[in-house]
């Protein structure tokens, strides 16, 4: 019994046993610093920072972005940014087969390699015949049905009309036409001579489809309006708008220049189409 109580003794006595650390000067031996501390005030101040360096770690990972590079960690946040980012990218993939439907779409007529008689597409399979205007002309029993209409009642005919006028097209240039819309030499164009860097407006409301440079045509600019109408400039001088552009119609959006392989001078090369079929200008624009 009192050979435990003296091991009890002695190992308390070595724990409060006082220690001193002394720091001298290694010239003069002065003594700089010193401290007194046992076995016990060294355990007590190293379990008192141990825990503090524990709880400032705990603080910074749990309240600071820092807990997001530990391995195997996924914040809220990010999972949202990710699944965002999985939509938006399904859309981009989306919009760019739409961009690549309408660059095949155009690419015959960028190119020329249009016949008078037929359009070939992409969207579309077998031959589309480029419309005649011939056709569009009313007959003589036509003309006697309309002024029969007419004469009985007037206002369903202007109310009906103005119903299904739902785009009006202004002349992009002010000059003179210098080669007119003709399918038989398959020009499917009307173009419009004028001064170099006169503006070029935009024939309707739309978006731009195209801006860019070709061999033959020069810098194009194409848009496509509501109804399936598209309108092309070809052989400008300058492109003022972008792929992608909204643009009001009267909107300047490029001007007259003489670029490309097949110019003969500064003019606008100026097209309209119609759900892919190729349509004389003249017939919804006065160019006088």
């Amino acid at each position: 019994m009192d050979n435990q109580q003296s091991k009890k003794q002695s190992f308390k006595n070595k724990l409060t046993l006082k220690y001193r650390l002394v720091v001298l000067n290694e010239d003069t031996f002065e003594e700089r610093f010193s401290l007194k501390l046992s076995r016990l005030n060294v355990f007590v101040l190293g379990g008192l920072l141990s825990f503090i360096l524990i709880l400032i770690t705990t603080f910074f990972i749990t309240f600071t972005p820092i807990k997001e590079y530990i391995p195997g960690y996924t914040s809220t946040e990010l999972k949202i940014k990710a699944t965002k980012l999985a939509f938006e990218t399904d859309s981009l993939k989306r919009r760019l087969v739409v961009l690549e439907d309408y660059t095949k779409n155009i690419g015959p007529i960028l190119l020329g390699n249009i016949k008078p008689d037929e359009i070939d597409t992409s969207t579309f399979e077998g031959n589309r015949v480029v419309l005649n205007d011939s056709l569009l002309n009313a007959s003589k029993q036509d003309s006697i049905f309309r002024e029969k209409i007419e004469s009985e009642d007037r206002f369903p005919i202007q109310l009906n009309a103005e119903n299904n006028m739902n785009i009006v097209f202004f002349a992009p240039l002010n000059g003179s036409v210098s080669q007119e819309y003709d399918v038989k030499v398959n020009h499917l164009a009307v173009d419009i001579v004028a001064p170099k860097n006169t503006p070029v407006k935009a024939t309707a409301d739309g978006s731009v489809i195209f801006s860019g440079w070709t061999t033959e045509t020069g810098y194009v600019i194409i848009l496509k309006h509501k109804e399936d109408y598209i309108s092309v400039y070809k052989h400008n001088g300058n492109l003022l708008k972008q792929q992608g552009d909204f643009v009001k119609s009267g909107e300047v959006i490029a001007s007259v220049g003489s670029t490309g392989e097949l110019t003969t001078g500064p003019h606008l090369h100026f097209e309209l189409w119609k759900g892919g079929y190729s349509v004389n200008p003249s017939n919804f624009i006065d160019f006088k």
